[in-house]
């Protein structure tokens, strides 16, 4: 039917144009929670518009289809709704993860699908889908062990003899057999089961071994690189089936997925190549020995250091988010700007355990947006601040980064906490951190160790504040 044909394609176009016009809202705090909202509009229409799809001799789906999609759509929505209600603030970094991981499952399903049906005629089809497979199931894996290092399931890195040598190997056998099907399916043969889970477990097996040795400041790297392939994924299995929504979705997703994941990686100074193939375990260490003692200091002492100062440049960080100290942090900030205190708050772009975490959970405190400064905006700002504040951040305020060479983090750019009058480090105890390098800022002269979780921590800080009115 011409019409219906008409009415479809027009109502994947305005689903694009929604996937886009949300996503530029999303690029600013101001307006992210409205992209978010037309994005999900978007999606919504598409899903609606999927069960006018004709079938083979109806102008709808066929009822077994309609019934299936209904019930996936039920379950899957009702998991989506419980667990978006319940999950904490310092959990969203696994569940963007498994959530990413999903997408990239539901692709290389659809290939699945396709292959066992036969619908597919020519070179290219069975070619993207076979890409479309082998991406997407490498994102559904990896992001399973993101999500099981994250939610503490898992070690944070665990790594092969030989591993870059088991990865070569792997990848080269899952080509192997992706090629043998694209040349069995594009010649008309039959593609054996065998062929099709072997392909498939190599696959699985590829995600798995590359993320397990990852950790530490590469996790959200990695996290982004997914999201990525995921989109990449969607957008070959829209091209095989026709489908103009999951085509734009994919591309939008994995081009947006793609800029960030180098940004961040040239945040790190590190390569995409290298965060892959030459991660930072925790067994990292930096290379030389680190002169001098920490130093503790009492929450009263640094109560009066920041009471006193005339500027504070708090650096918070994945121990922030552990204890859910951001609401105390942000009660904290409004009491030293009452005493005339100038508060401002500096971001890392690898901070947390996934691209942006600390502005979410800033935000989610209250703190406005004009308070909250990325590294290349407040970085000159620390040498002119009394006192730094950082709040469980390790490796991106560590001067190693700058001075040693041997370093696994040499290069990378730090904020410069170091340059400031007085730092103050919030942290849990003195063991060395997610990625395992001892960090040369908690031996300064200058720097002084504030043990206990941020959010006890900081409480004490307020009590003592109080007391200095």
């Amino acid at each position: 039917m011409p019409e219906l044909r008409w009415l479809i394609d027009a109502s994947y176009f305005l689903a694009a144009v929604l996937f886009i016009l949300g996503l530029k809202k999303m690029s600013s705090p101001v307006t992210a929670r409205k992209g978010i909202v037309w994005a999900g509009m978007g999606m919504a229409l598409a899903t609606l518009v999927t069960f006018l799809t004709p079938g083979a001799s109806t102008p709808f789906m066929p009822l077994d289809n309609l019934i299936l999609i209904v019930l996936a759509i039920a379950i899957g929505g009702s998991i989506a709704w419980v667990s978006g209600k319940k999950v904490a603030m310092t959990d969203m970094p696994q569940m963007v993860a498994i959530y990413n991981g999903m997408g990239g499952g539901a692709a290389a399903g659809i290939a699945a699908v396709e292959f066992t049906r036969g619908h597919m005629d020519g070179l290219m089809l069975f070619t993207l889908a076979t890409l479309g497979a082998l991406i997407g199931s490498v994102s559904f894996s990896g992001s399973c062990v993101a999500f099981a290092k994250l939610q503490g399931l898992m070690h944070k890195a665990f790594r092969l003899p030989a591993q870059n040598a088991v990865n070569a190997l792997l990848a080269l056998a899952t080509l192997g057999l992706g090629i043998a099907i694209v040349w069995l399916g594009a010649s008309g043969s039959m593609i054996p089961g065998w062929l099709l889970i072997g392909f498939f477990l190599y696959a699985l097996a590829l995600g798995i071994i590359v993320t397990l040795p990852i950790g530490g400041a590469d996790m959200p790297v990695v996290i982004s690189l997914f999201n990525a392939f995921t989109g990449l994924a969607v957008g070959f299995e829209g091209y095989v089936m026709g489908n103009p929504a999951l085509i734009i979705a994919g591309i939008v997703v994995g081009a947006a997925g793609t800029l960030l994941t180098q940004l961040m990686a040239k945040a790190m100074n590190r390569p995409i190549l290298n965060i892959l193939f030459q991660p930072i375990s925790g067994e990292a260490q930096a290379g030389g020995s680190i002169e001098g003692t920490m130093k503790e200091v009492s929450a009263l002492d640094a109560a009066a250091m920041m009471h006193y100062a005339g500027k504070v440049i708090i650096i918070p960080g994945y121990g922030m988010a552990v204890a859910g100290a951001q609401h105390k942090i942000w009660e904290m900030t409004e009491w030293l700007e009452n005493a005339g205190v100038s508060v401002r708050f500096a971001i890392h772009p690898v901070a947390g355990r996934m691209p942006g975490h600390m502005n979410v959970l800033l935000a989610e405190a209250g703190v406005p947006y004009d308070k909250i400064f990325d590294l290349e905006e407040i970085n000159s700002d620390f040498a002119k601040a009394d006192v730094a504040l950082v709040i469980g951040a390790n490796d991106v305020v560590n001067p190693v980064a700058r001075t040693d060479k041997t370093s696994p983090i040499y290069g990378m750019p730090i904020l410069n906490a170091d340059h400031a009058s007085h730092v103050i480090v919030v942290k849990r105890g003195q063991g060395a951190g997610y990625s395992g390098i001892e960090n040369a800022l908690f031996y300064r002269d200058n720097c002084r160790m504030l043990y206990g979780s941020a959010q006890k921590v900081i409480a004490d800080v307020i009590q003592n504040l109080k007391t200095l009115e």
